[in-house]
């Protein structure tokens, strides 16, 4: 799998992940709007103002015993010729109820809440950010948009044989094919110095786009060119421009060939291709053609 296609699909679980964190704590009663309370604080709630209509009720009848037997002791009083002091009712009594530890303390939990989804959602987004500047940005080593090994340079060259003239390096997303050693003399008048070492060495390395539009050019092993599908431009084996639309040949990876042999493709420089016309090799198509070939 290509660096891209891991970073992309770390954006999106990253997203993903957020969504769902962020849908959790939503849920929590201590962020559904400000004074919220639990279900805990609401039970307590209503069993305190329960006792308090059950103290009002017991102290109102305390009052109205308290009142009759003083009225019957009045009239004792008065019958008795003595007089009695006016006894004042007293005021009527609140009861206290101790204050929710919870209700003192709901902003400050909101505040903590909130801190940690802000906080939660920064550090995704900077996460985010940084997979995103990755992606846009080709790494210096490994994977597509680096340096990148095929193989050995033997091993390379016997699997165009195999491949009929054509030889495919996914991880670069580059064909390689043979380059004759005859046309080398031309070459050099042509190809800037950069892909020179491959060609002396016998290959050449193609970008798989078209320089048209860029669809990716196959193989034709009918005509031993590269023809594209999309709007049919056709390309001999080293990819210099033969018919189409497209404004140039093929364009091309820088490669090193270590002393060991190990063939390296540099694939975050891309080399424009040949103008029109060149063709150092000769090489003209050696049957049918798969494309229509000429422009579009």
């Amino acid at each position: 799998m290509s660096t891209a296609a891991v970073i992309a699909i770390a954006i999106a679980a990253v997203v993903v992940l957020g969504a769902v964190s962020f849908l959790t704590l939503a849920r929590r009663s201590d962020v559904r709007g400000a004074g919220a309370l639990s279900g805990e604080t609401k039970s307590r709630d209503k069993a305190s103002r329960k006792d308090a209509r059950a103290f009002e009720a017991a102290a109102t009848a305390d009052g109205a015993r308290t009142a009759a037997v003083a009225e019957a002791e009045g009239e004792a009083a008065r019958g008795a010729g003595t007089a009695l002091a006016t006894i004042d009712d007293d005021a009527a009594l609140v009861p206290w109820t101790a204050p929710d530890p919870e209700v003192i303390g709901v902003s400050r939990r909101q505040f903590f809440n909130r801190a940690t989804v802000t906080l939660m959602t920064a550090s995704l987004g900077a996460f985010a950010a940084a997979a995103f500047v990755g992606f846009l940005w080709p790494s210096g080593s490994g994977g597509f948009g680096g340096s990148v090994p095929i193989g050995k340079l033997d091993t390379i060259k016997d699997g165009i044989k195999q491949g009929g003239g054509f030889f495919y390096a996914p991880e670069a997303r580059s064909w390689v094919t043979e380059y004759p050693s005859e046309a080398l003399p031309i070459a050099r008048t042509v190809y800037p110095t950069n892909l020179l070492e491959a060609m002396e060495n016998g290959i050449v390395v193609l970008s798989q786009k078209c320089p048209h539009l860029g669809c990716r050019v196959p193989e034709c092993a009918t005509s031993q060119w590269f023809e594209c599908q999309c709007h049919g431009s056709q390309y001999n084996r080293v990819g210099e421009k033969k018919a189409g639309p497209a404004p140039r040949g093929m364009d091309r990876h820088p490669t090193t060939i270590s002393g060991s042999g190990e063939v390296v493709i540099d694939t975050s420089t891309v080399v424009p291709g040949p103008a029109i016309g060149v063709n150092t090799t000769g090489q003209e198509a050696e049957g049918p053609h798969c494309t229509g070939g000429g422009d579009h």
